[in-house]
């Protein structure tokens, strides 16, 4: 039995500097999940950071990631370069979710509600839907708080391994 740790969705987040070799400007890079350079450069903390995908022609970002069709509508850019995106960001939007997902969903038993926060990142344009932290409900919450990303367990899989998701949770 597996006692490892890795995403729930493969290339959304990460959750180190997973460097592999420099770009031209010296920073780190990363492959990402098409086999492309994602740019990883860290603060150093081991923080994790969301991926997206930012078009090469009008800089539009994307979440989650993808490498080409910019959302853009006035954008005729078909390549988009995956990038790490800001790890703190505002409280734009939040519910709290008291209903047991049905099967083939994991779902903890018993069912506990959780919060599910829409966090703006200002710099990328971007609203990010996520999960909030256990033990913080949608009573903690207020519209305009700072929210950082975090990641958390979601499950274990039939082969023992943990299977995490990232997560805002309340600025530090």
């Amino acid at each position: 039995m597996s006692t490892s740790a890795q995403p729930a969705i493969d290339g959304w987040f990460a959750t180190d500097g997973r460097a592999v070799d420099s770009g031209p400007d010296g920073r780190a890079v990363d492959s990402g999940p098409d086999g492309r350079a994602v740019d990883s450069a860290t603060d150093g903390s081991g923080d994790p950071y969301l991926i997206g995908g930012k078009c090469h022609e009008c800089g539009t970002f994307v979440f989650p990631p993808r490498a080409n069709n910019c959302p853009n509508p006035g954008c005729g850019g078909d390549e988009l370069a995956q990038v790490p995106l800001s790890r703190r960001g505002t409280l734009w939007s939040y519910t709290e979710n008291r209903y047991a997902p049905p099967p083939p969903y994991p779902s903890p038993d018993p069912f506990e509600p959780f919060a599910v926060a829409a966090v703006e990142l200002a710099d990328e344009g971007l609203i990010v839907l996520g999960k909030v932290v256990e033990g913080t409900l949608a009573a903690d919450l207020t519209i305009g708080m700072q929210m950082e990303l975090t990641t958390m367990p979601l499950y274990i899989d039939d082969d023992g391994t943990e299977r995490i998701v990232y997560a805002w949770r309340i600025a530090q």
